[in-house]
């Protein structure tokens, strides 16, 4: 039986232009690119476009992908821009973390925690509708480097090549857009 393919490989055999290639590196890589992609873009529906767009492009543009480079950073940087245009076009305001936290409930019907009594989970329930409020009036700027970092858990090397700037730029970027974040909503929230 033949060994699945490594993803130098995989990015070798795309760059030949093998559909099926590309194919497997679109499936490996869909779900964190959906999940930057509304993170910067609001919407989901928009976000499913800018990564079908962005996927496209990528395709383009694998003549110039550095060999020997991480893919995951590149396809994400492509992605994010994407998704910057696609929210600029709209015009429209993020609902960040409403939209991507689907495993942390918010709202008055979200379910309270095993163990907890109500006051407990209406209180973290409010803490989590003001984070949300406070993350959405933050600069577009401020949100995705908190996104990538705190929300999608990307190393510093991967938002760092995500964002096109250097792993130092990310370290203050994130420091700065915390400071503003528990500015907005105060250290108990935060």
């Amino acid at each position: 039986m033949r060994r699945p393919d490594s993803e130098p490989e995989l990015v070798e055999r795309a760059r030949a232009r093998d559909l099926a290639a590309f194919g497997e590196i679109v499936r490996t890589h869909q779900e964190i690119a959906f999940r930057t992609a509304v993170l910067i873009c609001g919407d989901p529906h928009e976000a499913e476009e800018a990564v079908q767009d962005a996927f496209v492009k990528a395709y383009r543009a694998l003549p110039r992908f550095t060999a020997g480079r991480p893919l995951r950073p590149w396809l994400l940087a492509i992605v994010a821009n994407e998704a910057r245009n696609r929210r600029r076009a709209a015009g429209r305001r993020t609902r960040l973390a409403l939209q991507v936290a689907e495993q942390v409930p918010t709202g008055e019907h979200a379910p309270a925690p095993p163990g907890t009594e109500p006051e407990r989970a209406a209180l973290a329930t409010e803490r989590r509708a003001a984070l949300a409020a406070a993350l959405e009036r933050l600069p577009e700027r401020d949100r995705t480097v908190i996104a990538l970092r705190c929300l999608l858990d990307l190393s510093e090397a991967e938002t760092a090549a995500a964002l096109g700037v250097r792993r130092g730029t990310v370290k203050s970027r994130l420091s700065r857009a915390l400071d503003r974040l528990r500015e907005e909503v105060g250290d108990d929230v935060a």
